[in-house]
């Protein structure tokens, strides 16, 4: 089985990731996508972060009716901060059938080599990078697949300051993630 993991905090999970997640998995070799909820991006501060398992829910219920995707906790199992060269090493060995690539933006991938262990991963694990504005790709390999995929400029701060301010977030969350963080009071 071929398995796309889009990792990310999804803090919250948006319209934004969703679309590129979609396409992606309509646009490629992908048996599914998973999204990887990360506790903690080792490239970003935790501060202003939903709990882990919050943040689970709210994308588990994102995708409940799209059995092209799934949603993944494994990193919650691993040592935080999470590093993908760690996830994906565990996942092979948890999953030994299964192939597994990973989906980032050009923006990411340009900074792969400050990763953990970038050249193991670079050389050992395939990737689909979507292009995003202001980030090309300078090079690549046989591993990296680019696809271009439907952009929005949808913020997870912006969202989050504007459930704070009581503004609306409406069209920029799938209505039942919506739902659920006012029902639940998260981000205010």
């Amino acid at each position: 089985m071929n398995i796309g993991l889009y990792f990310g905090s999804f803090n919250p999970i948006h319209v934004g990731h969703l679309i590129i997640a979609s396409h992606i998995a309509d646009n490629s070799t992908l048996d599914q996508v998973w999204f990887v909820v990360s506790p903690q991006n080792p490239l970003k501060p935790a501060q202003g972060l939903l709990n882990e398992y919050h943040r689970l829910h709210l994308t588990q219920v994102a995708v409940l009716e799209d059995p092209r995707m799934r949603v993944s906790d494994v990193e919650f199992k691993l040592p935080k901060p999470s590093y993908t060269i760690d996830t994906l090493t565990y996942l092979e060995e948890k999953y030994p059938g299964y192939a597994f690539t990973v989906i980032l933006g050009s923006d990411s991938f340009q900074n792969i080599q400050r990763w953990k262990n970038a050249d193991l991963l670079i050389k050992n694990f395939s990737f689909i990078v979507y292009p995003r504005p202001g980030f090309t790709l300078s090079e690549t390999n046989s591993n990296v697949e680019v696809i271009a995929a439907p952009l929005l400029e949808i913020s997870a701060t912006t969202i989050r300051n504007n459930i704070k301010e009581g503004k609306s977030v409406r069209y920029l969350l799938p209505d039942n993630v919506r739902e659920e963080i006012e029902r639940s009071g998260y981000y205010k």
